[in-house]
């Protein structure tokens, strides 16, 4: 049954719509018996990451990132809650470091695992611009704004576009807002799936 809610969870009919998980983060899911309610938020942050990427690949062309690498670091980040699934419905940064072995034994190149362990350290100099990214989706998906995230974000924006600060933070946060606008309906969304693996 729980195999079963887990599919639903990440690729059945969602209210809001959103997209689905790329499959190898599907398989890898799967494989791990990922409880639902896992799967249904890393689609929930999957589904922001895509609105954020392509929203910022249209309005500043210059700023040069690896969107797959991205969704895929969205929609894998905490898969270390399989490990220490008491973080799911609680604080805790255990799944961090878990989420990167389990990623790494699994194959996945340390590029792409490296999401698992640095989406809770945004603030670390050696985060670049695709780090940034799946932080500020894990944060705007339930209408959390981190002012530190969003303005190393604006740094970013601003070196490449040569816009005046201001005008870019003014730009990013209207984007943001309008992310942030739909986090009750992905939260119901999550919230819907069980935490237990039956």
């Amino acid at each position: 049954m729980t195999a079963g809610l887990l599919a639903t969870a990440m690729g059945g009919p969602s209210v809001p719509r959103m997209r689905l998980l790329p499959p190898q983060a599907v398989d890898l899911l799967v494989a791990l018996q990922a409880p639902p309610r896992l799967g249904a938020h890393l689609r929930a942050v999957h589904d922001v990451a895509w609105q954020l990427t392509g929203w910022l690949t249209s309005t500043y062309p210059g700023l040069g990132f690896d969107r797959a690498a991205v969704l895929f670091g969205a929609a894998t980040h905490d898969i270390g809650k399989i490990v220490h699934p008491e973080e799911l419905s609680g604080p805790g940064s255990r799944h961090e470091p878990a989420g990167r072995r389990l990623l790494l034994d699994a194959g996945v190149e340390p590029r792409l695992a490296r999401f698992a362990a640095s989406h809770g350290t945004w603030d670390s100099p050696a985060a670049g611009v695709e780090d940034l990214l799946v932080s500020v989706a894990d944060k705007v998906w339930k209408a959390k704004r981190v002012p530190d995230l969003e303005q190393l974000l604006v740094q970013r924006l601003v070196a490449v576009s040569g816009d005046e600060p201001w005008a870019v933070f003014l730009t990013l946060d209207d984007h943001l807002d309008g992310l942030a606008a739909g986090a009750d309906r992905r939260l119901a969304y999550q919230n819907g799936f069980p935490i237990a693996v039956a």
